[in-house]
């Protein structure tokens, strides 16, 4: 029996919450951000003149209220990281939310109120909004490609290509737009890709079949995923027991044919060169994952306004 009987679908099916985020990574993050504005973080050489010398202008003492404001239709993400923001520009900021991560807005909709320190809203206010219109463009992508898999029971999942630092936070925004979370790192799935076969010598035959099943009695308590190019690997990787069985830039009709040779013993899961206009067709093949980095690295960020009330 194949290893994958331990593993159903839905087990690979996972979503990051906010709650699954690490506060302090965050801040650091934040923080970055904010030394990048007032004090020129990333020059070889910094400035003399530190600080934000336009809102050094403003009244002294001076407390305001500003409103966050969706100027065009999209999938909201990264209002945790709002009071983040605020939190390092002073203790008296304030957010009144209005609205949740994931929530789909119109032109107009109302996201939330701040209020604080005026000079701490006018230097947070950059900041804060490069992270929401960020977040909220992949969130926004993602429901795209949700959508156009209609109602298919294949899973669209992410990828790893995420800009290097922000990994957690794109992966949280491709969740909040209703995508699945593939793996986070290369600590948490044994994925023998074509590289990794290279290496080994085993692509194909029975030297494909070993390296697979080394990885299945080693790592007993991780998921094997393995990446095929060709139809003549996906049976000794099944004899293998290997949990997944990638199809790597494979035509519809080779898909037609993986899923039959794969027959339920493994998951399977297309990934390569898809497109927003292929994934109908691909919904309706019975293949359990489809995986795309595209919705991270090809999204737009979203308009979003903070106006002074």
């Amino acid at each position: 029996m194949s290893r994958n009987a331990r593993y159903s679908k839905e087990t690979f099916q996972a979503r990051l919450a906010w709650q699954d985020l690490d506060r302090d990574y965050l801040r650091q993050l934040v923080g970055l951000a904010k030394i990048e504005d007032l004090a020129g973080a990333g020059l070889a050489v910094r400035p003399q003149r530190l600080g934000d010398v336009t809102t050094a202008l403003m009244p002294e003492g001076a407390t305001g209220h500003a409103q966050l404001t969706a100027r065009e239709p999209l999938i909201l993400c990264g209002l945790g990281l709002v009071s983040a923001v605020l939190d390092s520009y002073g203790s008296d900021g304030h957010f009144d939310a209005k609205t949740r991560d994931g929530d789909s807005l119109q032109k107009g909709d109302v996201i939330g109120i701040l209020s604080g320190s005026s000079s701490a809203l006018l230097q947070a206010e950059r900041v804060l909004l490069n992270f929401l219109q960020h977040l909220s463009g992949i969130a926004t992508e993602t429901r795209r490609y949700v959508d156009a898999l209609g109602e298919s029971t294949t899973a669209l999942l992410d990828t790893r290509k995420t800009l290097p630092g922000y990994r957690v936070l794109q992966k949280y925004a491709f969740a909040c737009g209703g995508g699945y979370n593939h793996r986070i790192g290369l600590f948490d799935r044994v994925m023998l890709k074509d590289n990794h076969l290279a290496v080994a010598g085993a692509t194909g035959g029975n030297r494909l079949t070993e390296t697979v099943a080394l990885a299945v009695n080693t790592c007993k308590d991780l998921a094997i995923e393995v990446e095929v190019d060709t139809l003549e690997q996906i049976p000794p990787v099944i004899e293998a027991g290997a949990d997944i069985i990638l199809l790597d830039n494979f035509s519809i009709g080779e898909l037609r044919r993986a899923i039959d040779l794969i027959d339920g013993r493994a998951c399977s899961e297309a990934s390569g060169g898809i497109q927003i206009d292929t994934l109908p067709a691909l919904g309706e093949l019975g293949l359990d994952f489809i995986s795309t980095g595209a919705p991270i690295h090809q999204s737009t960020w979203k308009d979003i306004g903070l106006d002074w009330l």
